[in-house]
C-alpha cells in the first residue's frame, strides 16, 4: 500500500515518502498547509458462500421464413416458462432479456449474397435462491427446449452486513498501519482529515456449456453437478492522516 507524509519540514528520505505541500484550501475545507499528513490504504477482503444465482437460458432456431422461426421460437419457450413455473421459480425472478430475429445468408463470390433462412432467438435471466436446485433447473430447461445456457453466475443478496463489518476492520487496520508509521517517525496519529471508501465484489462465473441435445427425464438420471464456492467481497478504506510530536 502507498502511505505519502506531506510537510514542508519533512526530507524526502523520511521513511521513502513523496514529500506534498498543499497550498490552503477553500474557505469550508480543512487548511492542511502547515499539516504534517499521512495517507494510508487497508484493504479487507470477505469469502462467503453466494446465496443467488443468475442463469441466462433461451431457445435459438432456425427456419425457412420470418414467421415460421418466430413461431417455432414461441412454442418452445412457452415450455421453458412452464418449466420454470414447475420449478417453483416466481415470477418476478424471470425477466426477458431479449428476443431478435435476424436472416441468414449464403455468400458467393461475385454474386449478391442470399437470404437462405431466418433465426430467431429468445432469452431469459432467471435468478435462483437455493443453490442445491442449479443442477437441477438447468437440466429441466434444456429437457424442454432451452438450447442455450450461459452461467450460473453466484453472487450475495444482501452484502451490506458484510461489508460494514469489513468496513469497521479495514478501518481499524488503516489505523494500526497509521499508528506504526507515525511511530517510526516519531510521531503521533492525531486525527483523520479525509476518509474514502472503494467496496466491491469478486463472483465466479463458470460458464455453462450449450446443450445441443435434450436432457433426459429429470427423475431418470442425477442433476447436473453446479459448484457455488465462494463469493469474494473486499473493501478498500483511503485515510489521510494529520501527525503531531
Amino acid at each position: 500500500m502507498a502511505h505519502t507524509f506531506k510537510n514542508s519540514v519533512l526530507t524526502a528520505a523520511l521513511l521513502g515518502t513523496v514529500l506534498a505541500v498543499p497550498s490552503a484550501m477553500a474557505q469550508g475545507t480543512v487548511d492542511r498547509s502547515d499539516m504534517t499528513t499521512l495517507d494510508v490504504s487497508a484493504v479487507v477482503n470477505v469469502n462467503v458462500p453466494p446465496d443467488i444465482a443468475e442463469i441466462s437460458a433461451g431457445v435459438m432456431n432456425i427456419s425457412t421464413t420470418a414467421q415460421d422461426a418466430l413461431q417455432q421460437n414461441a412454442t418452445k419457450m412457452t415450455s421453458v416458462f412452464a418449466a420454470l413455473k414447475k420449478a417453483g421459480i416466481p415470477e418476478k425472478d424471470i425477466q426477458t432479456t431479449g428476443v431478435n430475429i435476424s436472416a441468414q445468408y449464403a455468400y458467393v463470390e461475385n454474386k449478391s449474397p442470399t437470404v437462405t433462412g431466418y433465426q430467431a432467438s429468445n432469452n431469459v435471466s432467471v435468478t435462483l435462491h437455493d443453490m442445491k436446485e442449479i443442477g437441477k433447473v438447468l437440466d429441466t430447461l434444456v429437457a424442454q427446449g432451452a438450447n442455450q445456457l450461459n452461467g450460473p453466475t453466484f453472487s450475495v443478496e444482501d452484502p451490506d452486513k458484510l461489508l460494514d463489518q469489513a468496513r469497521k476492520d479495514a478501518v481499524q487496520k488503516a489505523k494500526a498501519r497509521a499508528d506504526l508509521f507515525a511511530g517510526a517517525s516519531g510521531l503521533k496519529v492525531k486525527r483523520i482529515v479525509t476518509i474514502s471508501e472503494t467496496s466491491g465484489h469478486n463472483s465466479p462465473q463458470p460458464p455453462y456449456p450449450i446443450m445441443a441435445k435434450r436432457a433426459m427425464a429429470a427423475d431418470s438420471v442425477a442433476a447436473s453437478p453446479v459448484a457455488a464456492g465462494e463469493v469474494g467481497l473486499s473493501v478498500t478504506v483511503n485515510v489521510t492522516y494529520e501527525l503531531t510530536q
